[in-house]
């Protein structure tokens, strides 16, 4: 990151919450919360949306939809702001996140809320890339820690929060508003970062002399081009040949925006990215369908449900507390192999609990449990992945974590789709919570290969 420019908003021992910054603060943490709360809150009215849309078949591609197509707004996001600075990139993708809560909030059907879905993961990864590069031009290098830090708490208020609150939007004023209630809020947000973003613009940032990367934002649209793929072709009948065609090809497109021998657990940096796709992939696949289980098996409403996805967002939050408390004590190698392996136990809990109907609080309990594994490894991943990174490579391989997040969770989304449609209705809760306990154990054969080799 670079150092913040000599600008009238530069003052020394200005706070964040302080001014000049404290509306560009809140402004940009505003944001951040936003679109997290887009892509975890609306886990909870899923079940009623797809129901009412008659479009249950689509039910996982409308979550892997936008972390598909966000792979591909942080990659061009970035190469923009290198070239014109944060603003045009950062109001563009605002836009591309609005029109897509508009289409999702007016979608008389699934295929257009998942139109909706793909617009708003464009424009959610690219705004979360381009607030990066204006908090390192707007704040001194003192501050920015501070706001980084906020950025995290952004994603895990939602968490906690999101799914209870999206569940109450939903009973009261309908689904919809859960996506048009947003866009008023994101317009509030801009108009707090607008004296900074006016700034921005009038001191301009010198043009990055990298070529545009052409070839890396094609292997991302690929890359979710083919993840969309699977699951539609799966699901219209087309053969299940094609759909694991398309895996394969989202797989060798994901190849060149990560580090060599990734997809074959090579040992250090690229089992570190390999288990953080592989924990986002089992968790997320499961998460997305255990408000769906509860409603469809238990008879939960979704307030209900909401309240239950919230419990283990306080496990995920207070197990990630523990560990930055216990960072002395508990080694990098531990926590990830300690922290998988809880999330494969909770997973087997929760998959064997829908498989032979047991009581919906051991379902619950063992959600709660594979929240606290991600809770250990999941923050430990991007300290090991900045041990393991030279210098001169940290922002290629933060890039290639947070591709690896996305990507694992939407390829995961997609595969469980396909095996929705195709299972039973007995037996169709059972392969998607089936299929997140098989992705959780690749997390942990992944987080015992990441120690750098000797």
């Amino acid at each position: 990151m670079s150092d913040a420019p000599e600008t009238s908003r530069t003052r020394p021992g200005a706070g964040a919450l302080r001014p000049p910054y404290v509306a560009t603060t809140v402004g940009t943490f505003s944001l951040v919360f936003i679109a997290a709360f887009e892509a975890l809150a609306v886990t909870t009215v899923m079940p009623d949306i797809s129901r009412e849309l008659d479009g249950v078949h689509l039910y996982a591609l409308a979550f892997a939809a936008p972390l598909a197509s966000g792979i591909v707004g942080m990659v061009a996001t970035g190469a923009w702001s290198d070239r014109r600075g944060p603003v045009p990139p950062l109001l563009a993708c605002a836009v591309v996140f609005s029109l897509g809560l508009l289409v999702c909030g007016l979608a008389p059907s699934m295929e257009a809320l998942v139109l909706g879905r793909v617009l708003q993961g464009t424009g959610g990864g690219g705004i979360t890339v381009a607030l990066y590069v204006v908090v390192g031009q707007v704040y001194p290098p003192r501050l920015q820690p501070s706001i980084l830090a906020g950025f995290a708490a952004a994603w895990v208020l939602p968490s906690l929060f999101g799914p209870a609150i999206a569940a109450l939007i939903a009973d009261h004023f309908g689904w919809q508003w859960v996506f048009l209630g947003t866009v008023g809020l994101v317009v509030v947000a801009l108009l707090l970062i607008t004296p900074a973003l006016r700034e921005l613009w009038a001191h301009p940032p010198t043009p990055s002399a990298r070529p545009f990367p052409v070839v890396p934002l094609l292997w991302a649209i690929v890359a979710a081009a083919a993840v969309l793929a699977l699951e539609l072709l799966g699901d219209s009948g087309v053969g299940l040949l094609f759909a694991a065609l398309a895996g394969v090809v989202a797989l060798m497109a994901v190849r060149p925006l990560l580090p060599a021998r990734t997809l074959a657990l090579g040992r250090g940096l690229p089992s570190v990215i390999a288990t953080r796709g592989a924990l986002s992939g089992g968790f997320f696949c499961a998460e997305a369908y255990v408000p769906f289980v509860l409603q469809e098996q238990w008879g939960f409403s979704t307030a209900q449900a909401g309240y239950a996805l919230a419990m283990a967002g306080l496990s995920w939050a207070a197990a990630s507390q523990a560990q930055a408390r216990l960072a002395d004590r508990l080694s990098n190698t531990r926590a990830l192999v300690l922290g998988s392996g809880l999330l494969t136990a909770g997973s087997a809990v929760v998959c064997a609990v829908v498989m032979i109907d047991l009581s919906a609080a051991l379902l619950i309990a063992g959600y709660g449990v594979a929240s606290i594994g991600m809770g250990l490894a999941y923050p430990r991943l991007t300290v090991v992945m900045l041990a393991h990174s030279p210098e001169d490579e940290r922002g290629f391989n933060s890039s290639a974590i947070s591709i690896a997040d996305s990507l694992g969770a939407a390829l995961a989304l997609s595969v469980s789709g396909v095996l929705f449609g195709i299972a039973t209705t007995a037996h169709r809760f059972d392969v998607v919570f089936g299929l997140s306990v098989v992705i959780t154990l690749l997390g942990v054969a992944a987080a015992r290969r990441t120690p750098a080799p000797a």
